[in-house]
């Protein structure tokens, strides 16, 4: 495990005064390190978590061919481009067991989506596209328009979703509803996860109020652990709340101390402006190896990143929205990376703005605003108010961040802006 110093040695022209988003990201990529205890979940609670190895497909999925649709299967070699095509019914194949009997050329034998092709069929023609001929309500003869479809339409070929021997899903991948049925489809009843990360968190100072204490000139209620809750509950993690730790230097190592022995990440929020002589910073640096930084971002310019024992440990600035753009920027993929997740950098849509914005060179600047589609079924974008870093409202208000790069200047209307949906 790489120390601080080194880290920081490796990166060029290294300064934590300065920092630029991309440096931060380089950074925090170096010093975390994934997990390495797995538990073998049952599949209805292995929804969030993260595979720790790869699922092998056991079968063939589906375990062989069959139809795709309602309708009558044939040897599609039958059919020619420029003539119809008239077939006997003999018999009807229905889902969940295999039909008994010969189909010789002529014929065709119903079927319903799902069931098992009869030998020699390779070909489903759906049930609107045919005239029927019955018999006291029996099918007993079909005829197909020319040109209405080819040999081998509307088949499933056996292992065509999933073959035996196969990777059907890769160790780091999340495990979402859709693969959860992948697995189910396996006939799996259990799957080996990494465990979840344990992530404490607190906010610091006296002028912070818990929910349910009496308001007094000068504080304000604690929002950052609620929305810090939120997006690590989001993420499937083991959260930890400590609650509010004021400005108490044996509190402080109380809480740092408690949290570095239970959890594997300690989040905070407050006391870390660059600068900024206050006990949270001096416990920090007592009680581990951390750095402090001074990002050319806004909102959220203070951070701090290190170790207090084996605990990844961030802090991050106090004020609500800046809370948020620090952790979607840099907190959430460093836990991916903890988590053992191969999770991609989020995507950035391309939108228009409807408005001119403001923006100085030199610094990477996350906006709050609303992404929504434009008369001619482009994205179009919009600030969706005060873009202060205290103002909760506006970020509550957005559904994604408009993310200015850092050479980037100002924005005029109708220009082409990059946005990070939330």
């Amino acid at each position: 495990m790489k120390t601080l110093e080194q880290i920081a040695a490796e990166l060029q022209a290294y300064d934590p005064q300065a920092m630029s988003v991309s440096d931060v990201a380089a950074f925090l990529t170096q010093l975390v390190v994934p997990v390495q205890q797995t538990l073998e979940l049952p599949l209805l609670q292995a929804l969030g978590h993260v595979l720790a190895r790869d699922v092998v497909s056991p079968l063939n999925v589906p375990p062989h061919d069959n139809s795709a649709m309602d309708g009558f299967a044939f040897d599609g070699s039958q059919l020619q481009p420029d003539s119809e095509l008239t077939l006997a019914v003999v018999g009807t194949a229905l889902a969940g067991a295999a039909w008994q009997g010969e189909v010789r050329p002529g014929q065709c034998v119903k079927i319903m989506t799902g069931a098992i092709m009869p030998a020699g069929l390779d070909t489903v023609v759906p049930q609107e596209l045919v005239r029927v001929h019955a018999s006291d309500g029996n099918a007993t003869a079909i005829l197909i328009a020319a040109g209405v479809l080819r040999a081998g339409d509307n088949r499933r070929l056996c292992g065509e979703d999933l073959q035996l021997g196969r990777a059907a899903l890769q160790k780091g991948e999340l495990l979402t509803p859709a693969r959860l049925g992948l697995a189910a489809s396996l006939g799996l009843k259990t799957l080996t996860v990494w465990r979840p990360l344990r992530v404490a968190y607190f906010s610091t100072g006296d002028e912070i109020l818990s929910l349910g204490e009496a308001p007094r000139e000068g504080a304000v209620y604690d929002s950052n652990r609620y929305t810090l809750y939120g997006l690590l509950r989001q993420m499937g993690c083991e959260v930890i709340d400590m609650g509010v730790v004021g400005d108490d230097p044996a509190l402080l190592e109380a809480a740092f101390a408690r949290a570095a022995e239970q959890a594997d990440v300690v989040i905070t929020s407050g006391g870390v402006s660059v600068g900024e002589a206050d006990y949270t910073k001096a416990m920090m640096r007592k009680l581990g190896d951390v750095a402090f930084w001074r990002i050319a971002m806004r909102p959220g310019r203070p951070m701090a990143a290190g170790r207090i024992g084996n605990a990844v440990v961030f802090g991050l600035p106090g004020n609500p929205v800046a809370v948020m753009v620090t952790f979607l920027a840099f907190v959430r993929p460093a836990l991916w990376q903890m988590m053992g997740a191969n999770m991609p950098a989020a995507p950035l849509l391309q939108a228009r703005s409807t408005e001119a914005i403001r923006k100085k060179p030199g610094r990477t600047e996350y906006q709050r605003v609303w992404v929504s589609n434009a008369p001619d079924g482009s994205l179009q974008v919009r600030t969706t108010g005060n873009q202060g870093s205290g103002v909760l409202r506006s970020m509550a208000q957005a559904n994604g961040l408009l993310v200015l790069s850092h050479a980037q200047g100002n924005v005029a209307v109708g220009d082409l802006v990059e946005v990070m949906m939330l």
